[in-house]
This record gives C-alpha cells, structure tokens and sequence, in this order.
C-alpha cells in the first residue's frame, strides 16, 4: 500500500463543506470524505506548526519529544524516528513537497521545496506552487518499483488571505472598504498584527472580508487538490494507495478577540479534518470519537503491516484502526491535553462537558489566567464561567496538573511550556510574516521565512516585529 500525505496548514475543520460549513468551499475534499473515513471530532493538541507537525510525525506529544514553539533554537532529538525514516526502514520510497526544513526533512529520498509569488497586490498562487513540485515527485514514485510515501504540504488557509482569481471574489460579494462599516476597529487596534494585516487587506473595514477570503483560500486549494489527484490517475498511482488530509492546527477568524492566526487553545484552533481514503477502508463512514494528532502515525503504521513498530518507536499515540473497522466507539482518550507557545504560553484540558484554559504568564491580548467553559451549553468556547465555577476550575487544574506530573516522570523531561520561549512578539512585514521556502542544507542556518521564526538576538528580534529584516 502507498501512500498520499497531504497536509493543509492551517485548516479549521468547521470551515470544510464535508464537516458542514455554510459555504461550498471543498466540493473535491467533501468528494474523497464520501469515499473514505471521516473524524469528525479530530484535535491538534499541540500548537503552532513545529510542534504540530512533530507530533503527527512522531506519534508523541510535546512532553516526549520536546517541541513546543516555532523556529526555536532547539531542534528534535535524533533518537526520535519519524514517521518517514521508520517507512523507508521498511522499503518505502519517500518524497515530499515541503518547506519546514530542519528535522522535517528527515527520512525522505526526495524533499523539495517551493516558492510563489509574493505580490500583495495580486492572488498568491500558493498550491499551484507546491503542485509543480508534487507532480514532479508523484513522477518518481511511478518511475521506481517501490511502495512510496509522498508528503505534501499546503499552505492556503495561512495568512495573508490573497487567493487568485476567480477565487478572490467567490464567497464575499459586498463593499470591503465601506467607510460606515466599523466592524474591523478592534482588529486594527492589535499593535502586535495591525501593520502585517495592512499590508495586505489595506483599507478594509468590514470584517467578514478576511473571513470570505479564508473560505476563498481553501476552495483554490480545494481545486488544486483535484489537480494532484487527477496527476495520481494520470501515473496510475491511485490503485493501492491510501490518501490522509489533516492539518497542523486551525485560525482564529472573528470568534474570540484573536483574529486572523493560529493563537488561543479554543476549538477554533484545536478542531482540524481527518480524512482518510483506500479502497480497504469503509465508504462514507463518520466517526464521533475523540482522536489526536499523536494517533496518525500508529494508525498508519497498522494500515501498512508494520503496527510494531509504533510500541518500537516508543508513540504515545493509539492507532485508531480499531475505530475504523467499528470495533471501538468510545474516545481514543477521556481527556485531550494541549499546549500553545504562539504569543503566550498556554496549556489546556478539554473533556466532553469541559474546556478549560490556564496561561502562564500574563496574556498579551487581554485573556485571564483561567479559562473554563462549559461545552454543554457553549460550545464555541464564548462565555468563561471560572469565576463562576471555582469548583470545576480547581478540579480541571488538577487535572491537567496531574497529567503534566505523569508525563514528566514518564518521559524523564521538563514541561517544555514552562521551558519554552515565545519566538515572536510582532509581526511587521507580510515578507517575512509569511511561510516561504524554508529547505535547509547542512550547515545552513535556519531561514526566517514563517511567521512565529526566532531569532536569539533581541535586536534581530526587534527589528523583525518593527518590518525591517
């Protein structure tokens, strides 16, 4: 069995026509949901990208493997295997189409990266970018007589919002700009975003605009997706080959005072798709159950023979195979456990009737120390009743505190929350706020191309936050 990775950054589950969303933005994802399985309630723990991808990769969380922030100095273990290297372990031809670089690239026969362009004048054409690459690639694994793993990575929903035409203008339809609409004033009040989102939304007042766009940005790739599948057909690589879409985490859009980025432990972020599609597998089967991040890399593992090798590999994760074929129902784990290093640092529990939310250090944009909600009655994670519910609050905490005990003394390391560093306290210049070509070879130094990148040197830092490097 092959197979087809194909990571979206960036891609909330709830604005997915297959996990029922308003707009028609995925007719060729919500085609692949009918022919495969669907998760419909699927979870990054971890947050932002780094530490998501590790996650998926590895099969263990922020506590085994240490990666918690974005662009930081530190870099994974290498007695942690990723899922490519343990594949190619067992005879797998492995290529990606990726720019994350450094320890992602691990594993892979073939990993190249893209560019597009960069006018905020005009659409971005992001996934034709990384279709040029991934088509090139799809063309090895039919010129070799190997099973394959091919990877690739999507960039669309990510900021900015520039999709290209017809895209541009298929889900808002109103005057962006009016000058009686206010409803964009708070979001230009953000010191830390305001003067990255002018430069490629200037001007607009109302807010439902980047709201549309993000819609529009996963229709294109939508579109594209159908492009690469059409490629697979075309070599025929679609036969014995399963195909995975996930995400490395969700947006904020207008829901809870942090707009436009990947910051905040709220579903808006946490809630990603999970699809998955062989013709082994059902058809059009949904499942209910909680599953994770760290569950991908087992469960694969198990689909293509080699489920040993997950207890091997030392994954946290649990292979949701189980689940697939309907022998299980309940929740992979009765509690989710997540951690943000964004632009605060953060760790939160969340069950079936609770989410609660805890910071540890001072919020920059305003939130409490403790978040609870109550998911029974506000699932959209609005209306924080801590004060109300001390009780529940302390019982969370507990929780949660104890959860961190467990795993600190499982795995012999620190809690990278409380050792972990916010990467970056501004964004200033859409040029380097931007995810770009970030491929490393040896000896290079790590290329500021992503938005959360770090430098060590606070003038380095200053002076990215100010637009200037």
């Amino acid at each position: 069995m092959n197979v087809l990775f194909i990571a979206i950054d960036t891609l909330r589950a709830d604005r997915l026509s297959c996990y029922g969303h308003f707009n028609y933005t995925s007719p060729h994802l919500d085609r692949l949901a009918e022919q495969g399985v669907v998760f419909d309630n699927f979870f990054a723990p971890h947050i932002p990208t780094h530490p998501g991808y590790t996650t998926l990769f590895t099969g263990r969380d922020v506590w085994a493997h240490q990666i918690v922030s974005q662009g930081a100095a530190r870099e994974l273990d290498p007695n942690i295997p990723m899922l490519p290297e343990v594949l190619k372990r067992h005879g797998y031809f492995t290529v990606a189409a990726d720019n994350l670089g450094r320890w992602f690239r691990r594993g892979f026969d073939l990993y190249e990266g893209y560019m597009w362009r960069r006018d905020t004048a005009a659409g971005w054409n992001k996934a034709e970018a990384v279709n040029e690459t991934a088509f090139r690639l799809l063309e090895a694994c039919a010129a070799q007589d190997k099973p394959w793993f091919a990877y690739v990575h999507y960039w669309d929903p990510h900021t900015p919002y520039l999709p290209p035409p017809p895209f541009d203008r298929m889900f808002y339809y109103g005057d962006e700009k009016a000058p009686a609409n206010t409803s964009m004033d708070p979001v230009w009040q953000l010191e830390a975003f305001k003067y990255y989102f002018m430069e490629w939304m200037p001007g607009v007042t109302d807010i439902k605009f980047p709201c549309m766009q993000y819609d529009a940005e996963i229709a294109y790739c939508d579109t594209c997706l159908e492009a690469l599948f059409t490629c697979m057909r075309t070599l025929g690589l679609d036969r014995d080959t399963l195909i995975v879409v996930t995400s490395d985490h969700g947006e904020e859009l207008d829901e809870h005072g942090l707009w436009f980025d990947h910051h905040g432990l709220y579903d808006t972020n946490l809630h990603i798709p999970l699809i998955m599609a062989h013709p082994d597998l059902p058809k059009g089967k949904r499942i209910s159950a909680w599953a994770r991040h760290q569950d991908v890399a087992p469960t694969l593992l198990e689909l293509l023979g080699f489920g040993s090798d997950a207890a091997e590999a030392s994954m946290d994760g649990t292979s949701l195979v189980p689940w697939i074929s309907g022998a299980r129902g309940d929740d992979v784990a009765p509690a989710l456990f997540c951690t943000e290093c964004t632009w605060t640092r953060r760790w939160c529990v969340k069950t079936r009737q609770w989410h609660y939310i805890e910071s540890a250090e001072p919020d920059p944009f305003g939130k409490p120390d403790q978040e609870l909600y109550d998911l029974t009655v506000d699932p959209g994670q609005l209306r924080n009743v801590a004060p109300d519910r001390p009780d529940v609050a302390q019982q969370m905490q507990a929780m949660l505190r104890g959860h961190i005990q467990a795993r600190t003394a499982a795995t012999g390391n620190p809690d990278p929350v409380e050792t972990g560093h916010i990467t970056l306290r501004q964004v200033g210049n859409v040029n380097v706020a931007i995810p770009t070509n970030q491929v490393l070879e040896p000896g290079q130094q790590n290329n500021p191309g992503h938005n959360e990148d770090f430098w060590e040197d606070p003038t380095s830092r200053r002076l990215f936050g100010m637009g200037y490097l």
